[in-house]
């Protein structure tokens, strides 16, 4: 028997956290080795195991993923939650990469100057009240089912769920004009591997703080 995927970052959300999401949903458990130093990272490069110099890089199935759509995608098709067909995968496809849109500018929110920073939250506040969240509102009441496609927990689910609570650490009461997916969110967090994961001591990560800014720079050098 394969051995748990092992995920190389740092001990923060980033990139890998969209990882740690599909896994723990999968019912998967896996093991972290965390990124600490400027060190850690150039030991990976050096040792010639990150395929573009880059992290996130998950060891699975005796592959070391890099890129982390690839490494989604992967889990998704392996744990079944990537639809039956390859319309399923293509609607799949659609709602993740808006979430992933929409979570890409809070990821970075952190990062950017004080003087940016208010107008950059308003701005994904109204990105997501109006451009994203109604796309999957609509498509909950259209099919008038549980998930958002093939009446199945697929990636989508898992990814739409991880992007509401992300927008909720930004704004508590930002599905006040979204009753479907008020409902969506208490239907997925109860699914018990999810469930699980919502719980503290979990792998899941904390938001991003100041503190944890300073080391990702000193890491990566930015």
């Amino acid at each position: 028997m394969a051995g748990k995927p092992k995920l190389h970052y740092t001990k923060g959300r980033g990139k890998m956290e969209s990882i740690r999401w599909l896994l723990a949903a999968a019912g998967v458990e896996f093991e972290e080795e965390f990124i600490e130093t400027k060190e850690d990272l150039e030991k990976l490069r050096s040792d010639g195991v990150l395929l573009f110099q880059q992290v996130p890089m998950v060891e699975i199935d005796g592959m070391r993923m890099v890129q982390t759509r690839a490494i989604l995608s992967y889990i998704a098709a392996k744990y079944n939650l990537y639809g039956k067909d390859l319309k399923e995968r293509a609607w799949i496809d659609m709602y993740v990469e808006g979430t992933t849109d929409l979570m890409g500018m809070i990821m970075y929110l952190p990062f950017q100057p004080a003087d940016t920073k208010e107008k950059n939250l308003a701005l994904i506040i109204e990105r997501a009240t109006t451009r994203y969240f109604p796309v999957y509102e609509k498509a909950l009441k259209d099919h008038g089912q549980d998930y958002l496609v093939g009446n199945k927990l697929s990636w989508a689910d898992v990814h739409l769920l991880e992007a509401i609570l992300m927008v909720e650490e930004c704004k508590a009461d930002v599905l006040s004009a979204f009753p479907l997916l008020q409902a969506f969110k208490g239907r997925i967090s109860n699914i018990p591997t999810i469930k699980k994961f919502l719980q503290p001591g979990s792998q899941r990560k904390p938001p991003t703080d100041e503190k944890f800014v300073a080391v990702v720079r000193k890491i990566f050098n930015i």
